[in-house]
């Protein structure tokens, strides 16, 4: 009678969960590599080519330049991780603005309540961006593009229609303006160089955006979002209230880039803001997330925004032509898309 042979015992199984990952492997999977190889180049190469750009006084204005794009970024940033668009952005600060200012003036009100009803205003955009966009089909595109084209006829109406012109009147001698612009506009000294307080906003902004997306729940929503929404709602995620509250991110930081903007000079054209959309959304793309959503980060579109900053600004203190700028731009955004997917796919082989 013939026996069988014991089988050879199995290795146990290993979660895959608890395989431990290189720090290499960790590094090629973060979705803002390209754009701090990118940040690395661009300031070696205006730091040969730009005689100034390595001045204390040269390198606090490419922090303020990248941090009045960067504040809006990064909560733009979040909202194409979560698989949507925003193209109201941009005129929303200029609305923003524009209600603080004109609703102050009017009503001969302490500065402080036009900035709340601005607040208020603002984020009411936001939910109306949201609830449009989770109880109708049209896509974001659509939608935001739509809020763009009003918001743009409302700051120019209702700006000639209060104040006659196309600019709002001078607030600057109103109770509350200087403790405003203390909050929003003011110049910080550090070892004699002057920084702009934008800056303090942005670095908090990217700080409490990579908390949300990286230690909390909410921040898991927002990847599951953009991942795929049909599977997200399967597994239990608050689509729609996730939608909604990052339309009312990207309010909020319009409403404290239309602050900066009106402290800033005192008055506020309404036609300002029309096309910075878009330089968010590149901000963004350059500093890693994609146009589909479910991957990027809040690190990444701030290192874009810096890009942006020191592209804008080394090109002046290099003395070329600043016509050129929008070419460099177009290339950065390029480059830096062809590099991101290639980080990608490599970060994905080897996972």
């Amino acid at each position: 009678m013939s026996t069988v042979a014991p089988e050879a015992p199995q290795p146990p199984a290993t979660d895959e969960r608890l395989l431990k990952t290189s720090p290499l492997r960790k590094l090629m999977g973060r979705p803002e590599l390209g754009s701090v190889v990118g940040a690395i180049a661009v300031f070696l190469f205006f730091a040969i080519f730009a005689d100034s750009f390595l001045r204390a006084s040269s390198l606090a204005t490419v922090l303020y330049a990248s941090s009045t794009i960067g504040i809006m970024a990064v909560p733009v940033a979040l909202l194409m991780i979560g698989g949507e668009f925003d193209l109201s952005a941009g005129v929303m600060v200029t609305t923003s603005a524009l209600v603080s200012s004109m609703f102050s003036y009017q009503m001969t009100a302490n500065v402080w309540v036009g900035v709340g009803v601005s607040l208020l205003v603002t984020l009411a955009i936001g939910v109306f961006n949201g609830v449009m966009l989770t109880r109708t089909d049209p896509p974001s595109f659509i939608i935001t593009l739509g809020t763009f084209l009003m918001l743009t006829g409302m700051n120019l109406g209702f700006t000639k229609l209060i104040s006659g012109t196309v600019s709002t009147k001078s607030i600057s001698d109103m109770e509350g303006f200087s403790s405003a612009k203390a909050l929003f506009a003011s110049t910080l000294t550090i070892g004699g160089v002057d920084f702009k307080i934008t800056i303090l906003w942005w670095l908090v902004l990217i700080v409490v955006a990579t908390w949300i997306l990286l230690r909390t729940r909410v921040g898991n929503w927002i990847y599951a979002v953009g991942g795929g929404e049909d599977a997200a709602r399967a597994v239990g995620v608050p689509v729609n209230k996730t939608k909604i509250g990052l339309y009312m991110g990207v309010a909020f930081g319009a409403w404290i880039s239309g602050q900066h903007l009106l402290f800033s000079f005192d008055v506020v054209q309404s036609g300002e803001g029309v096309g910075n959309e878009l330089i968010y959304i590149i901000a963004a793309v350059i500093g890693g997330c994609l146009i589909t959503g479910g991957y990027g980060s809040a690190v990444g579109a701030a290192i874009g925004a810096l890009i942006f900053g020191m592209t804008s600004k080394g090109i002046v203190f290099a003395e070329w032509n600043p016509d050129w700028f929008k070419f460099f731009l177009g290339a950065m955004l390029l480059l830096a898309t062809l590099l991101n997917a290639w980080v990608r796919k490599r970060a994905e082989a080897t996972k």
